[in-house]
């Protein structure tokens, strides 16, 4: 019999018909001589729900607790789907993320997963069980809870898919797959029937609604990942490892255009220039768990610099608390912060061994009058962080002058 971990999004458990939706979907697949794993999400915005009413209680909520209180969103969706699939007549179990085995660190709220002891999960497999997992969460070595962080729940599901050495792993969601641009911002957008592991992970770190690590665990232990919608039978798009043999200078060089509204930028004026000051600076950031993404440094005439870099928007305030601890030591004139921004990137396998396609982005976006506050790049994307009110016409911009409604 093969093994399919599913993972079900928050839409698409968010009320009880939703849920019965996706039990009779879990139900099929068994009919069909699969074993299923399920991982759930918490229902409709259950999460957002919990965080307002912790901050409503206290203005910096202690992470150990936040994490504990926000598991509990799963724990309710994985269990009333469990009475669902029993009420259709399937034998069902629901685990806590503990109970699943996922073993993490003890960074809270953005806990990664160390191992996953698959023996309980294996042990009602053998006697016919039906499993459904809280996603999102884990569990440290002294059993204090952790979350994974937003979008933990696609980690979870493709974790679980490595250790169980399932044949697949499928991602529903409300969106029936991954696109060329967001739909919302390209009208004309396109489905694709496939794309790479590198690919989707550019695209997932800058925008697209799948979770990075998750991307980056189905590309090192070879988990193929489909992601369809939970609520139409139309196909999805599958992630996995592209053919060997297909070579680079063949394919379509930008597969999708990215976009992120998650984004702050931090400004340390004035710095003295000298050896250690980068160190000096985001050290603490690393320490607090804070990632820094587009980095800037310009030294001027009078030795001193201003270092520019963005963080999430989420990680703003604890990120200005650490700067602020180290602008002494930095000899810094000050700190200024911006949060109206956004990413927009072009993502595609080897454009940074072909010239042009820099020049042709930064091109498109000038001809729109949309200005470029920072670059990034990688070797199959380029970031440009730009004001968030113009980012749905640089989504627009991009995908028409890469031609990306046409299919390649």
């Amino acid at each position: 019999m093969s093994l399919i971990v599913q993972k079900y999004g928050g839409s698409s458990v968010a009320d009880a018909d939703r849920i019965k939706n996706v039990a009779s979907r879990i139900a099929r697949s068994r009919d069909l001589g699969a074993d299923v794993v399920a991982v759930v999400s918490a229902m409709g915005d259950t999460t957002d729900e919990l965080i307002d009413l912790a901050h409503s209680v206290s203005p910096q909520p202690d992470a150990r607790e936040m994490d504990l209180l926000l598991s509990t969103g799963e724990l309710v969706s994985c269990t009333l789907l469990t009475m669902a699939l029993r009420t259709l007549g399937y034998p069902a179990i629901s685990l806590s993320g503990e109970q699943a085995g996922i073993h993490t660190d003890t960074t809270y709220g953005k806990a990664r997963i160390s191992r996953i002891d698959t023996a309980r999960v294996r042990q009602e497999l053998e006697k016919g069980q039906l499993i459904v997992v809280a996603g999102f969460q884990g569990v440290t070595d002294d059993l204090d809870v952790t979350t994974l962080g937003r979008g933990g729940s696609d980690t979870t599901a493709v974790a679980l898919a490595a250790a169980m050495d399932a044949d697949r792993c499928e991602i529903y969601t409300d969106v029936d797959g991954i696109y060329t641009a967001d739909p919302r911002l390209a009208p004309d957008a396109r489905k694709l029937e496939e794309i790479g592991y590198q690919e989707m992970l550019e695209l997932a770190s800058y925008g697209a609604k799948m979770h990075p690590r998750s991307i980056e665990l189905g590309m090192v232990y070879n988990v193929p990942i489909y992601v369809a919608s939970s609520f139409k039978e139309t196909p999805g798009t599958l992630i996995h490892q592209g053919p060997d043999e297909d070579p680079v200078e063949d394919r379509v060089k930008v597969t999708g255009i990215a976009c992120n509204t998650n984004v702050a930028k931090i400004t340390v004026r004035s710095v003295v220039d000298r050896p250690g000051v980068a160190a000096a600076l985001f050290e603490p950031l690393a320490q607090v768990g804070v990632n820094v993404d587009t980095i800037v440094q310009n030294t001027s005439a009078d030795r001193t610099t201003d270092i520019s870099f963005t963080v999430s928007r989420t990680d703003l305030p604890g990120a200005l608390r650490q700067v602020e601890t180290v602008l002494g030591e930095l000899g810094a004139a000050g700190v200024i912060t911006d949060s109206s921004l956004a990413s927009v990137s072009i993502v595609g396998s080897g454009m940074q061994n072909t010239p042009g396609y820099a020049s042709r982005m930064f091109r498109a976006l000038a001809d729109g009058g949309i200005n470029i506050d920072m670059i990034t790049t990688s070797e199959i994307r380029i970031s440009c962080i730009i004001d968030e009110s113009q980012l749905g016409e640089a989504v627009q911009l991009l995908h028409h002058g890469f031609q990306l409604e046409e299919d390649n």
